[in-house]
């Protein structure tokens, strides 16, 4: 059976207008400029991507090329370009000049822009969008493809960064960009298309991050420094934030030298209120009606089939978070035909998440639970009101700390033998490991309190109200159980890399090369999850008559603190509640000493091993007297893996048979007219199967009864990609573009799901974390058992809409507007793919994929002023799959608007004031697709920071 869920779709009309709009507004520039003289040369169209974003030459230097031209720049000379506009002009340039479809953002605009790390810097290139995890942006995701479908290289060199945060450990291969400060980096170019010389493994993008070459600065010393005070207002707290950057340039042009270091500690808060999903479950009784006693009464039968939250709740999270980040570049240029680059990147950040609650906790308890009214929406089958007696209340205090540490070398060298060879290699190795030294959780218990009430008529800010005893009061509850996790996780990554270049004509050249990665992915897990009658700290039967006095530890003042919940609740709402003292508790039980034992579902490893060759022919020639450039070519690569990981409790290795695959590519760019360019790609694509998916075994959810297996058969995800463009520079910093692809998956994994015993899963019973509730009765209820097979693909379709618009094109005589412009883009993507409920086939979008989001930035730039507004929108997304009787989970839509200030004090200071998130956007987060309950609803604050700049 298939269902087709019907979704909201852009229509074209939408493109079509905002072209038209665009077009007319460019019209009276467009004219003013045609009795110009076209044909003034670009001063970088010998330049490569990387060279213009202000890097050392590429790898292979493209052969000189017949510049492009564009119009007479004369009507705007009145205008300084400088600064901000400077990168710009740097970042259309290196768009204009590729063959394939590229992006680019250049130092000016990492640097100056009020970013807290890349992946926020990146949400402003066309068809990006961002996560964000406690107000910082974590990963992408490339025209609706997840940061799993996305490759991330550091100069040059692929690598993995992972860190922590509300998912647990990253064990994928997806990369946290919010492990590197922005100040580290002074050019990102993203390939949006494939090429045989790029490496594989992409169906989304190439990131490729650049830390910058030495001699990209002037001859002799150069010193950069920065440094910011750092305000949230939700904190109500001031941290530093502080960069340096020194470079010496041999004035022989012999060697060169850069080192630079940014360093911040920061807070932030996320506060508001969380259901923990919705579910439905049986209640002993509904106003004053046994319902076992009483089967088909009406009270019982709608509350059973209603849905309630699983665990309502206020609280907050806190995140501390202090990143160290430094660079260092060596680069040697013995000679004119040699060259010789060793850098080193080091970055280390150190979290913690601290998280306090006070909840109900139905999940699973609701048996023993008396409902004394209720009210129930028909339309959304939910139960929006509750009061109710014999209720499980727990106050619960939550901290893991996490180190994540990123270390990588690259050793780049390149030789020109003749007037038309030029060789290449490139080795480097690279590490990241996140290690959780703990992961705890104290919770206070009292399970039978009597005059709990929530309301989620408004379900932002919905009543939690706990009118019966005092929730302050220790004499209330005990401390029931304790929990800590901690973990490691390495990824580990060595990478040779050899290729050649043959001009063997000035207009065509042949590429050629090899590669071998090597990639290690391990991780490890343990738990010290039990009850403390269980295990054994307090004595909870005192009379020995087999019969527990206590489930806990009685509560007391010494080993208590209470919070206050700070934020907007409804009136009626409980914001006073006690909590454990983590370092008390610690303490007291003594912790550390306490049995840890192995947590197998999380023990695992996968080594990958990759071969391949590519090679590609590059030509430019004129069709109809109009420049055409392209690359055609192969690339073929082999996969080996071996992966190891518990299966029923036994380890076991699996080596997987090798697999191969041949990648063509072709990119085509033709200019129409000197300024209208067309471009063409079309390839073979593929991106590997997640790392923590491809180990046998499977892990447990013993709270929410559900089993996941994993699958070290996994083919990759293959597809057929095409995408199409046209690009207007029609006049200087000036561009209109829109961008169709498509892009056919032949294959995918999917996730299947069945309702099963747990015996059926043939796991062993040891697997049940203790105080779970599937640990106390393991077949209590069906579980839901997931599997990862090798499925059907699905379609991924889109199109993108870029302008880039200086107003001195038509108000160069107005001292403000000829310094002000404005650059925006809108991108409109869809995809359908198969999702497999039990029997049931639905068709629905990709996890991680927006229809809809745009950037809009407006910016001024003088001699001594700067100023910028950007705003950033993603409509709602898919995270997954859901449960509890929910289909598919994810997030409602963001809107983050930013600014930032300059004002330049003389040549070598400037005075800085930004500011995030000015809207203080809410993170809307629901369940079920077809009623969206919301599941949480929280926000982190503004940012302001006010700091300096200073150069010599």
């Amino acid at each position: 059976m298939s269902t087709q869920i019907t979704r909201r779709m852009t229509p074209v009309t939408v493109l079509a207008a905002a072209i038209g709009v665009a077009l007319q507004f460019a019209a009276p520039a467009a004219h003013a400029q045609a009795a110009a003289t076209a044909g003034a040369a670009q001063s970088s169209a010998q330049q490569t991507p990387v060279e213009q974003a202000g890097q050392s030459p590429s790898p292979i230097a493209a052969p000189v090329q017949p510049a492009q031209t564009t119009l007479d720049p004369t009507e705007l000379d009145a205008v300084q370009v400088v600064g901000y506009r400077a990168s710009l002009v740097k970042a259309l340039d290196i768009k204009r000049d590729a063959v394939g479809a590229v992006d680019a953002i250049v130092a000016e605009d990492i640097a100056e822009f009020p970013d807290q790390n890349i992946a926020e810097s990146l949400q402003r290139i066309p068809g990006i969008t961002i996560t964000r995890e406690s107000g910082e942006g974590r990963n992408i995701a490339v025209r609706g493809l997840s940061g799993e479908y996305t490759r991330v290289r550091i100069n040059g060199m692929e690598a993995i960064a992972a860190t922590g945060g509300e998912g647990g450990p990253n064990r994928g291969r997806d990369f946290d960009y919010n492990v590197f400060a922005s100040e580290l980096f002074n050019s990102v170019v993203v390939h949006k298309t494939a090429e045989a010389s790029l490496d594989e493994g992409s169906l989304g993008a190439i990131v490729d991050l650049n830390t910058g070459g030495p001699f990209a600065y002037k001859k002799g010393s150069t010193l950069l420094l920065s440094g910011q005070a750092q305000y949230n207002d939700l904190v109500e707290d001031t941290f530093p934030r502080i960069a340096a950057l020194y470079a010496w340039n041999d004035p022989s042009d012999m060697w060169a030298v850069s080192f630079s270091a940014a360093y911040s500690d920061d807070t932030t808060k996320e506060l508001g209120q969380n259901t923990v999903r919705w579910q439905q479950a049986d209640f002993r009784s509904v106003r004053g009606v046994t319902c076992a006693d009483n089967p088909t009464d009406a009270g019982c039968a709608e509350v059973a089939e209603g849905f309630h939250p699983r665990i309502p709740r206020y609280g907050e999270i806190e995140v501390d978070r202090e990143r160290l980040g430094l660079t260092g570049s060596l680069e040697f240029r013995p000679g004119d035909d040699t060259r010789i680059k060793l850098d080193v990147l080091h970055s280390k950040l150190d979290a913690t998440r601290a998280e306090r609650w006070g909840e109900v906790l139905f999940r699973g308890n609701e048996g023993g639970m008396d409902v004394i009214d209720y009210a129930y929406d028909p339309a959304t089958n939910n139960l929006t009101m509750m009061e109710v007696d014999n209720a499980w209340v727990r106050n619960e205090n939550f901290e893991k700390a996490w180190t994540t540490e990123f270390n990588q070398t690259t050793l780049d060298f390149e030789h020109t033998f003749s007037d038309s060879v030029t060789g290449h290699f490139l080795a480097g190795s690279a590490s990241s490991e996140l290690d959780f030294p703990h992961e705890i959780t104290f919770v206070y218990d009292d399970r039978d309190y009597d005059g709990f009430v929530y309301d989620y008529g408004n379900d932002e800010e919905p009543l939690i109200a706990f009118n019966g005893a005092d929730v302050t009061d220790p004499a209330n509850f005990q401390m029931a159980e304790f929990r800590d996790r901690p973990s490691n996780t390495k990824h580990k990554f060595d990478n040779f890399a050899a290729d050649v270049e043959w001009a063997f004509s000035p207009d065509y050249w042949l590429q050629a090369g090899v590669s071998y990665r090597k990639f290690r992915f391990e991780t490890w897990g343990g738990t010290r999850d039990t009850g403390v009658c269980a295990a054994g700290v307090y004595e909870c039967d005192p009379d020995g008559d087999g019969v527990d006095d206590y489930y806990g530890i009685p509560a007391t003042d010494a080993l208590s603190e209470v919070y206050e919940f700070p934020d907007d609740v409804a009136d009626g709402s409980t914001t006073e509640w006690l909590i454990p003292d983590l370092d008390a508790w610690r303490d007291y039980i003594d912790l550390a000493n306490q049995p840890l034992r192995e947590d197998v579902g999380n023990i695992r490893s996968v080594e990958e091993k990759d071969t391949g060759a590519f090679i590609q022919f590059n030509g430019y020639t004129q069709i109809a007297d109009r420049d055409f450039r392209f690359n055609l070519g192969v690339r073929y690569v082999e996969t080996e893996q071996t992966s190891d990981g518990y299966n029923s409790g036994v380890f076991v290795t699996v080596n997987r048979p090798k697999y191969k695959d041949t990648l063509p590519a072709l990119n085509m760019a033709y200019n129409l007219t000197p300024d209208l360019l067309w471009r063409v790609s079309a390839a073979k694509v593929m991106t590997r199967p997640g790392l923590g998916s491809l180990t046998p075994g499977g892990s447990v959810d013993s709270f929410n009864y559900r089993v996941s297996y994993q699958n070290p058969f996994l083919d990759p995800t293959r597809a057929r990609a095409y995408d199409t463009s046209l690009e207007w520079y029609f006049a200087p910093e000036a561009l209109l573009s829109l961008a169709l692809f498509y892009k056919d998956l032949d294959s995918r994994p999917i996730s299947t799901e069945r309702t099963g015993t747990y015996a059926s899963t043939g796991l062993p019973l040891s697997l049940l974390l203790p105080t779970s509730p599937a640990e106390q009765d393991p077949e209590g209820r069906p579980w839901t058992i997931s599997t990862i097979d090798n499925g059907p693909g699905g379609t991924v379709r889109g199109a993108e809409l870029a302008f880039q618009l200086p107003f001195a094109l038509f108000a160069k005589d107005t001292p403000v507007l000829r310094n002000m412009g404005v650059i925006g883009n809108y991108t409109w993507v869809d995809s359908e793919v198969d999702y497999t409920f039990g029997d049931e086939t639905v068709t629905e979008r990709l996890f991680g994929l927006s229809n809809d989001s745009a950037n809009l930035t407006v910016f001024y730039e003088n001699e001594v002023f700067d100023a910028r507004v950007s705003a950033a929108y993603r409509d709602d997304y898919l995270t997954g799959t859901s449960g509890t009787g929910n289909r598919f989970e994810g997030y409602g839509g963001t809107l983050n608007v930013d600014m930032s200030m300059g004002y330049k004090l003389n040549e070598n200071f400037d005075l800085t004031f930004e500011a995030l998130n000015l809207t203080d956007d809410y993170q809307d987060r629901w369940t079920d697709i077809t009623t969206q309950r919301r599941y949480e609803w929280d926000h982190t604050g503004r940012v302001y920071k006010v700091g300096f700049r200073y150069r010599f």
